[in-house]
């Protein structure tokens, strides 16, 4: 037996190159259900937010784990990063409430303009443009994105727990009144769990306690059954088969795909998703430190395969825009730097089609305070942004204060790029801007003239 573990050990030493990024199969292991633990909320919204298409629930349930699952193993075995992928929040949104419920198109439609996004950034990536663009974003920027992210999960891990909520309210005419967000009902319900979960993982993780975001869940989850926040399963079945994916497989439509409609949602689409994925891959990897000395990210190009591949897929299964989570941050802080923590998290959302009523039962509420930690662990690059340079200092800021603010990685992105352009430009400091970088600010522009 000690002979075989030392094998398996050996083994994936040399797949993951666990030794040369100075971690362990056990980290890993626990970093990657860490990841899965802070992102599990997605097989149920996903499925909850396009059901209002019209599209099969339990259809849904089984296309998003799928997707994820297929996108993860890419990421783990072709990229070697522990990033974790699964159908988009926003994204998903968009598809729902904007193409199918807004416009009036049938969910079909919205599937199809899924599937060519895919194929077009599986080119893109293909041919190194997608690449091209996470190096041309300087290195200040690259550290404010980090920061920019751990603001913006801090505040969904509030928002979800409900410690922080909306202060605006209707008073006639659809204006609205009030602050944007104020102070919840902490001493109640899921507030007060995420409080109390708040203390616990800070304590372990003051003790240096291995896995201490994970303990943290854990320990919130089953505090919050007394509360009567963390619902347990009817009959207590945890174990149930995967639903059919046949009422949304393979199911698109290709009548209306050389339309205008179809082209403002497949840019939609692209831009979004090209951002966020950039994005969050910049700031997890930024605070991972796994940049190398020119502040470019090896293997990014298998990275970018992983969630081109995903979506591609995604949609042939009945499932929105796939892309890099950046939940991934509560696995790297916990350890994880390899692929080996991405394929835990695989399999764990393989599981969890099978024990779907057990991961379904952990609340948000039991999630948030290793959501809201981890936005204080990638603060840590802001140290390395030149305050004292202006026009290094402002475009660092505006994409930190932006992402939290609009809840959306491209758009602080945006702000953070364009002022960087702008200001290089009008002081005289063109040098520092590189011909992409000029590229990408007139199709920002166009962007936001054309939203």
């Amino acid at each position: 037996m000690a002979n075989l573990n030392s094998s398996n050990a050996s083994f994936l030493d040399k797949t993951f190159r666990l030794s040369e990024n100075r971690t362990n199969a056990k980290t890993e292991i626990v970093a990657g259900i860490t990841t899965f633990m802070t992102m599990a909320y997605i097989l149920i919204v996903n499925p909850l937010t396009l059901s209002a298409t019209g599209m099969d629930f339990g259809a849904l349930f089984t296309a998003t784990a799928l997707s994820a699952i297929v996108a993860t193993l890419v990421m783990a075995v072709y990229a070697n990063y522990p990033f974790a992928l699964a159908p988009g929040m926003g994204l998903n949104a968009f598809f729902a409430y904007t193409v199918v419920l807004g416009m009036g198109y049938s969910w079909q439609f919205a599937l199809t303009a899924v599937f060519l996004e895919g194929i077009i950034f599986i080119i893109l990536t293909f041919l190194n443009v997608r690449e091209a663009i996470i190096n041309a974003i300087p290195l200040a920027l690259k550290k404010a994105v980090s920061v920019g992210i751990g603001l913006f999960i801090a505040f969904i891990g509030l928002v979800n727990a409900k410690v922080v909520v909306t202060g605006m309210f209707h008073v006639g005419d659809g204006k609205l009144d009030g602050i944007p967000v104020k102070l919840g009902h902490i001493t109640s319900g899921a507030p007060l769990l995420a409080l109390i979960g708040l203390v616990i993982t800070g304590v372990l993780l003051a003790k240096r306690v291995k896995g201490a975001l994970l303990l943290g869940i854990l320990a919130s989850t089953i505090i919050g059954i007394p509360m009567g926040v963390t619902q347990l399963p009817e009959g207590l079945k945890f174990v149930s088969a995967p639903p059919s994916l046949k009422p949304i497989l393979f199911q698109f439509e290709w009548t209306n795909v050389f339309s205008v409609d179809m082209l403002i949602v497949l840019f939609t689409f692209l831009f979004v998703d090209m951002f966020d994925t950039v994005g969050t891959l910049v700031g997890v990897a930024t605070k991972a430190d796994m940049l190398d000395k020119e502040g470019k990210l090896p293997r990014a190009k298998q990275a970018l395969f992983a969630d081109a591949i995903g979506t591609t897929v995604g949609a042939m299964l009945g499932t929105s825009t796939v892309t890099t989570y950046v939940e991934s941050a509560s696995g790297v802080a916990d350890g994880g730097r390899t692929g080996l923590t991405a394929l835990s998290t695989a399999g764990m959302f393989t599981i969890a089609l099978f024990l779907s009523p057990l991961f379904i039962m952990v609340p948000g509420a039991a999630t948030a305070p290793a959501l809201i930690l981890v936005g204080l662990f990638m603060m840590s690059p802001i140290r390395d942004i030149n305050f004292e340079d202006f026009t290094e200092a402002i475009p660092a800021f505006l994409a930190i204060i932006m992402m939290p603010l609009t809840y959306s990685i491209a758009e602080g992105i945006v702000f953070g790029m364009l002022s960087y352009v702008v200001l290089k430009v009008l002081t005289g400091k063109q040098r520092d801007v590189s011909p992409l970088m000029y590229i990408l600010a007139v199709l920002f522009i166009i962007k936001i003239v054309i939203a």
